[in-house]
């Protein structure tokens, strides 16, 4: 079974028996509140917001966005009042709205008072290209910067169960790298190698590795052909693990910006989903990525 599209997944939202709390750190934001309101309208959400309560109720205002069935907080420090909701337990996702990433990976890593759960916290990020009709998870593109070679395997293990939640059974996972060619002058590819290795052992259950495998064999079955390179991943990856954020955020923005495509990305590893985008980014990828959230649960 392939991964979902976004339109099927806001058909599985809409058919929720009731809606969800949410709590969006930093919601003085049009996009942050429209993504809520559409959101709530459509049964999916019962949205809380925090930060200045009036600088929340201007953006509001200003963007004729109405705040009935809204909780608003009123904090100086958003992220930490909104982890703490999560941790009391009034709210089942936390949204990362106007607001430094900085600030909130502070309340969420905090040893105190945070959502720590021993696991690696890592972004996945659902990419679905329109013309394709052709989905796949990308890992870890906002969170760790140099990850070791456990970390990779965290990080694998929750975009797998990412996958997993989203119906497909055995994901097909692809460690990515600049070459197919294991070599010791790229040690991200002996890396990519060794996960192979490890799966092939029976020691990542669930799923199928194969690395090193560039983007285009990941992605391209005619690559594939044109390089004689097979594989069980190859042209056909449901997830792609890249070796570094570097790699990972390059790669998932030139689709973004380039192609003709919709995304939504979480925060896995936390104690709850945590909707984590770009404060650029639009209502639209805002709704996708609390349908992704919603999803997980």
């Amino acid at each position: 079974m392939p991964l979902p599209s976004f339109e099927q997944l806001y058909q599985e939202a809409d058919a929720l028996r009731r809606p969800v709390p949410v709590v969006a750190a930093g919601g003085a934001d049009r996009t942050v509140l429209e993504a809520l309101r559409t959101a709530c309208d459509r049964g999916w959400v019962v949205p809380a917001v925090t930060g200045r309560e009036v600088d929340v109720r201007a953006s509001a205002a200003e963007a004729g966005i109405d705040l009935r069935g809204f909780t608003v907080i009123d904090a100086e420090e958003p992220a930490a009042a909104a982890v703490e909701r999560v941790r009391r337990g009034e709210s089942r996702v936390l949204m990362k709205g106007q607001i430094a990433t900085p600030a909130l990976m502070r309340a969420v890593l905090d040893p105190a008072r945070g959502l720590r759960t021993g696991r690696v916290i890592c972004q996945v990020v659902l990419m679905s290209v329109v013309p394709a009709r052709r989905q796949f998870l990308l890992a870890d593109t906002g969170a760790v910067v140099q990850p070791t070679l456990e970390q990779k395997i965290d990080i694998l293990r929750s975009a797998v169960g990412v996958a997993h939640s989203l119906g497909v059974e055995v994901p097909r996972v692809a460690v990515m790298a600049a070459s197919e060619s294991p070599s010791p002058a790229m040690p991200d590819t002996l890396e990519a190698a060794e996960l192979q290795r490890r799966c092939e052992a029976g020691e990542l259950p669930g799923c199928v590795v194969q690395g090193p495998l560039s983007f285009d064999l990941a992605y391209a079955a005619d690559a594939a052909d044109k390089k004689r390179i097979g594989g069980p991943v190859v042209g056909a990856a449901d997830v792609m693990l890249f070796p570094d954020l570097l790699s990972a955020n390059l790669t998932v923005k030139a689709i973004m910006y380039t192609a003709d495509c919709a995304f939504g990305g979480v925060l896995c590893g936390a104690a709850c989903p945590v909707v984590f985008m770009s404060r650029a980014d639009t209502a639209a990828t805002r709704l996708n990525s609390l349908a992704l959230a919603l999803a997980l649960l």
